[in-house]
């Protein structure tokens, strides 16, 4: 009789199994999934935007008629750490690209947002301003002085999509108090 009980109780087991995988196959296949779903969100950044132009201490800066294959993916503004600004994007190749600004100490700043990258090479002339290229393990940048903050275009992407981006980036113009309707990535 022992054996008898000890064979219903595996078949037994092996029939709730079927069950509970039955079940399992069932929800998976008619809860929807989308796989081809790009998880990275595309962020608005112009609130953002606005309020770091307005409390800066410095001309912040946003790119201005990039295509939309190039999707802004990260924003902030911090007052309290050197008026630092951040836009961070992808490139049509998927690689990343950011402007950081900060009145911090330029040495600091540098070293933290392009994560330790150094000079290398001549200044390259973009829209009548001299930047610096630095070339890093993980990401490169093109450093730009002017007044009491730096500008850096950093990222993973390459020397001619930094150069894109940087030579994308704009200033509000005196007196301008907020910045307009197209501070966000153009149609292509």
């Amino acid at each position: 009789m022992a054996g008898k009980r000890g064979k219903q109780t595996v078949r037994d087991m092996i029939l709730s199994l079927g069950v509970i995988v039955a079940i399992a196959a069932g929800i998976w296949i008619f809860v929807p999934h989308d796989d081809s779903e790009d998880p990275v969100k595309r962020v608005d950044y112009r609130v953002e935007l606005a309020t770091a132009q307005r409390a800066a201490g410095y001309p912040v800066a946003a790119p201005e008629g990039l295509p939309r294959t190039w999707k802004p993916t990260s924003v902030r503004y911090r007052a309290q750490d050197g008026d630092a600004w951040h836009l961070g994007y992808l490139d049509p190749h998927e690689k990343y690209v950011a402007v950081e600004q900060s009145t911090k100490a330029p040495d600091e700043f540098i070293g933290d947002v392009t994560q330790e990258a150094r000079k290398s090479g001549a200044v390259t002339r973009i829209n009548g301003r001299d930047w610096q290229p630095y070339k890093g393990e993980r990401y490169d940048a093109l450093v730009l002085r002017e007044g009491s903050s730096t500008t850096v275009v950093t990222g993973s992407a390459g020397p001619a999509q930094l150069k894109a981006f940087a030579a994308a980036l704009r200033t509000p113009g005196p007196g301008a108090a907020s910045p307009s309707a197209d501070a966000a990535p153009r149609g292509a």
